[in-house]
């Protein structure tokens, strides 16, 4: 009997209806149920007196067992019913795993940044994509008939505004409106009448960046641009400048990253070179700090280009800028959201 038990049990454990339980109550309990007929399949007269005692002492067990058993299985089954009817979940059925999505390269480049230099006492400035001449060219000394305005050749809108062409052109107008000491930073997307190839792109994403107080000078540029590059790659890394043209700017640099894929040895990605034109820099030219209402006598300060976009391209091994706006959701699915 101890046997029938340990076989009951295992049935109910299978048995997730009532329907189920049921049928093994029929089983066991019904008219020719096993354990219904169990005494009649017995031959009492070759027992004992004390033999047909104990047996019909363990019969009772049994019986009283199996009602018991069958009856917490009954209201298990419907509990369960009543679950899966009010919620509509079966909590029977295997889970699935939640997606959360992607996020751009450009995205996830741009809070880095927007984190390390707020890290830094930086405020994070937006600004309008479609500019006023004035402050896309004239507040950061590129008049009229500057050459270097030539290098840029715009979206015009009918109005006489444009698309901005860099993020420099909010330089002024943060300074008017926050005045100075000032730390800021300026992420967004420019434009530009460029040849789309793998290396350009008339749409294109840069982060500016103005620090305007006074006793500023490039051992401050370099270190804050030291510690944005260390934190974006997450090692130490070595910069240099080099002289470099730029009207917003006096003197203005090119800095340079040692490369980080050949450590200056020479590879393809910095053309045997050992490194990586990155982020045109310089201190503010002093023209630029009196469009911004500043004393150029009294503040100096410096400002810095980066490229989100080439930062994108080298932190993820991304061979095409035009993957960035060719709207492929394959291409965007290899940046997941981790939380």
């Amino acid at each position: 009997m101890l046997e029938m038990k340990e076989q009951l049990k295992s049935e109910l454990s299978e048995a997730k209806t009532a329907e189920a339980v049921e049928q093994i109550r029929i089983k066991y309990l019904g008219r020719k149920g096993i354990i219904t007929t169990l005494a009649k399949n017995t031959d009492f007269s070759k027992l004992s007196v004390e033999e047909k005692k104990a047996f019909g002492g363990k019969l009772n067990e049994l019986k009283s067992f199996a009602e018991e058993a069958l009856t917490a299985a009954k209201e298990m089954a419907a509990a369960s019913h009543v679950a899966k009817k009010s919620t509509g979940l079966d909590l029977t059925l295997p889970g699935s795993s939640g997606k959360l999505g992607s996020l751009h390269p450009i995205s996830l480049i741009q809070m880095e940044l927007e984190t390390i230099f707020q890290g830094m006492g930086f405020t994070v400035v937006s600004s309008p994509e479609c500019e006023l001449e004035y402050y896309n060219f004239d507040a950061v000394n590129l008049p009229a008939d500057h050459p270097a305005r030539e290098m840029q050749d715009t979206y015009w809108m009918t109005n006489g505004m444009l698309m901005r062409t860099h993020t420099s052109a909010n330089q002024v107008r943060t300074m008017e409106k926050m005045g100075v000491p000032l730390k800021a930073i300026f992420p967004g997307r420019c434009f530009r009448n460029e040849s789309a190839d793998m290396s350009h792109e008339n749409t294109f994403y840069q982060c500016e960046g103005l620090m305007v107080d006074e006793n500023i000078s490039v051992a401050n540029l370099i270190a804050v641009m030291k510690t944005l590059l260390s934190e974006i790659f997450h090692r130490d890394v070595t910069v240099r400048l080099r002289p470099g043209f730029f009207p917003f700017v006096e003197p203005g640099f090119e800095l340079d990253l040692q490369c980080i894929f050949c450590s200056g040895a020479g590879c393809s990605t910095c053309h045997g070179t050992g490194w990586i034109e990155l982020i045109p820099c310089g201190l503010v030219h002093p023209n630029v700090l009196k469009f911004g209402g500043v004393d150029p006598e009294k503040y100096s300060g410096f400002a810095f280009g980066v490229g989100l976009t080439r930062l994108a391209m080298m932190k993820y091994g991304i061979p095409d800028i035009r993957l960035f706006n060719a709207g492929d959701l394959r291409f965007n699915e290899q940046f997941p959201v981790y939380i």
